[in-house]
């Protein structure tokens, strides 16, 4: 009989690539994931693993018992998922990840609600920023992720996962308290053409949503500085060094010397729950989903 937590580890194996990103993926350490699969070939009694220059690939058996692995995964979860609206219970387990100002302007909120009102529900959280958080889910890695895009740039949604919103983000430009348009009620992107821009990291989401927003309106940004955290950015703004785009969810009090102004053409992101379409019927993904959608309504 096939183990199902070495299936499982073969198919985060497939799935990722490597040892050590199957061990990240399954929240285990790199030997674990070795000792299961060395147990997995004894049980089948063939190699399933050949060393490929400093890491390992899949033999042709491996790849046979991979691909039979994802669909018995599946058909696993299908069944839990159903198991789980016949009882009707909000019990188990549920991973959530999500971009890092929802996980700090969300995840709170609802976390504790979710454990007020279905206490044998454990939940756990992991911050990842959108795309790679879709992959998680689309993997089985996370049950449920909190993704965005923006009013004018859609962040393609693949097949196979459901969504829901949860909320609509809007976000200001920060600015130096010396600045010139510091004390402004509102303004445009395109107002701060002379200035250095402070941006994500290059090939981010929000980093090419911020490169076509201010080149559709004629201006070619500079960029100074990036930094992946919002609160990073902040501080660089607060020591005269640019200025950045700042989403409100989970901003936090401002840095001494930074004003915030808001958008002429309000700039919005859109932030959706996605999950598994085989967990449509799980109740605790609608608990999760009614539980972010209500924080998301307390701090709007």
């Amino acid at each position: 009989m096939l183990n199902l937590e070495r299936l499982r580890t073969l198919d985060a194996l497939a799935r990722h690539g490597s040892v050590s990103g199957a061990a990240d993926g399954l929240h285990v350490t790199t030997s674990a994931v070795s000792q299961q699969m060395a147990k997995l070939e004894r049980e089948v009694g063939q190699q399933l693993l050949a060393r490929n220059g400093r890491g390992v690939r899949l033999t042709d058996a491996g790849r046979l018992l991979a691909e039979h692995a994802a669909r018995i995964l599946s058909q696993v979860r299908l069944a839990q998922s159903d198991l789980e609206a016949r009882r009707g219970q909000v019990v188990g387990e549920l991973r959530l990840g999500a971009f890092p100002t929802a996980a700090r302007g969300l995840f709170p909120l609802a976390l504790c609600e979710l454990r007020t009102r279905h206490p044998g529900l454990a939940v756990t959280t992991t911050e990842m920023e959108p795309a790679p958080a879709l992959r998680a889910v689309q993997r089985g890695d996370v049950d449920l992720a909190l993704v965005l895009d923006w009013y004018n740039k859609p962040l393609p949604v693949p097949e196979g996962l459901s969504r829901a919103p949860i909320l609509d983000d809007p976000a200001d430009v920060a600015l130096p308290a010396t600045h010139p348009c510091a004390d402004r009620a509102e303004v445009g992107l395109e107002d701060f053409a002379d200035d250095d821009w402070i941006t994500w990291a290059e090939a981010e989401f929000c980093h090419e949503w911020l490169l076509d927003t201010l080149r559709s309106k004629g201006v070619e940004p500079r960029i100074a500085h990036r930094a992946q955290e919002h609160a990073t950015q902040l501080a660089l703004v607060a020591a005269g060094l640019g200025v950045c785009v700042a989403p409100r969810l989970g901003r936090g009090p401002l840095p001494a010397g930074v004003r915030t102004v808001p958008v002429r053409q309000t700039v919005r992101r859109h932030v959706y729950a996605v999950w598994r379409a085989d967990a449509d019927r799980r109740p605790s993904i609608r608990a999760a989903v009614d539980a972010l959608r209500a924080a998301g309504e307390r701090i709007a």
